[in-house]
Order: C-alpha cells, then sequence, then structure tokens
C-alpha cells in the first residue's frame, strides 16, 4: 500500500505519538531524579516540568487511542490540542530567537528575583553571588564567598544565555513543526476508510 493510504497514516500517527510519550516521561523523569538528588530545590520548577510532561503525555496517549481505534472524538480533540499547543509553542520559540541584549537582561533580572531557591541553586552551581553585585555581608552558598572572590551571577548567566536561547528556541521550533505534522496526520487519517473491516462504510 502506498504511503498515505489507511495503514500507512495509522503507523506514522502511532510513531509520533509513542514518540511524545517517550519524551513526556523522560521530562517526568528527568525532573524527579533532579530532585531526588538535590540538583534542583525549586520546587516550582520541577512542578512546571513534570506538568508541561504530563500534559504531553495525556495528549499523546488520547492520539494514540484515536489512532488505534480510528476514534472520530478523541482525533478531533486531539488535533484541536495540539493545534493549539503548536500556535502556543511556535511563538515562544520565534520570541526566544528573536528578543534582544535588553529584553534578555530584563527578562533574567525578573526570573531572579520571583525565586530565592532557585537563586539559591545558581549560585551554588555557578560559583557567583548576587545577581548585578556581591554583597558579602549577606549569605551566599558559593564555594567562592568563603575567599570572597564572587563575581555577580548576572555576567555568568549572561554569558550563556544567548547560547541557550537560541537552543531552547530551535528545538521548541522543531517540536512544534512535529506537533503541526501531528495535526495533520491526524485529520487525513480521520477522513480515511478501514477497507480491510467494512469496504462500502465512511469509518
Amino acid at each position: 500500500m502506498a504511503c498515505g493510504g489507511f495503514v500507512c497514516s495509522k503507523t506514522s500517527l502511532c510513531i509520533l505519538n509513542l514518540i511524545y510519550v517517550m519524551v513526556s516521561l523522560l521530562m517526568v523523569g528527568v525532573a524527579a531524579w533532579g530532585k531526588w538528588f538535590g540538583l534542583v530545590s525549586s520546587f516550582r520548577v520541577m512542578a512546571a516540568v513534570i506538568a508541561v510532561g504530563s500534559f504531553l503525555f495525556v495528549v499523546a496517549v488520547m492520539g494514540l487511542c484515536g489512532a488505534v481505534k480510528h476514534h472520530q472524538v478523541l482525533l478531533f480533540f486531539y488535533m484541536l490540542i495540539l493545534l493549539m499547543v503548536f500556535i502556543v509553542q511556535f511563538s515562544v520559540s520565534c520570541a526566544c530567537l528573536a528578543i534582544n541584549k535588553e529584553q534578555q537582561n530584563l527578562l533574567l533580572e525578573t526570573g531572579w528575583n520571583k525565586s530565592e531557591s532557585m537563586q539559591e541553586d545558581l549560585e551554588r552551581s555557578l560559583d557567583c553571588c548576587g545577581f548585578l553585585q556581591v554583597n558579602y555581608n549577606e549569605s551566599c552558598g558559593a564555594v567562592c564567598f568563603k575567599n570572597q572572590t564572587c563575581r555577580p551571577c548576572s555576567v555568568i548567566i549572561q554569558a550563556y544565555a544567548d547560547d541557550t536561547l537560541q537552543f531552547v528556541g530551535g528545538v521548541s521550533l522543531f517540536f512544534s513543526f512535529t506537533e503541526i505534522l501531528g495535526v495533520l496526520l491526524a485529520y487525513r487519517y480521520r477522513n480515511q476508510k478501514d477497507y480491510r473491516q467494512n469496504p462500502g462504510a465512511f469509518i
């Protein structure tokens, strides 16, 4: 059977959703592993990653069940949710790739001020203290604090921010196109007939 037929569309959709399932389980597993071993002390960061992974898992299972059973309702809602996710993710990826230096610095400082636990994680992992300046009268978990040789964290973070935003934007853009591929596959598959079960019926 040529690719584009019922079996090919079903197989492609199942494979795509199995990949989504594996990615979602990997996200949840990495977040739980990081929290268990103390690599991430911020509950908000861990909860956000787990929430995104769980959402992706639910959507992938919905698409997988719809593909296996050729279920019209599941496939419709799968297309609808995936299309909305595509719009949001495509917008975020474009923003990551187009952000300028001034906007980047403002975003980093806003994120820094929102979570003390994240500040502690970054200070400990990057061996720096404070965001814009080091204050040795305050506490800091970095090793350099004992020797009073610390640099502000903004200097180190900004050195990696450009590459990180480019990487995140690129990966997010790539996955957004897999989502629109999922929408197109689901739409095509939803309107195809399964000639093996009932040649005269539109299932």
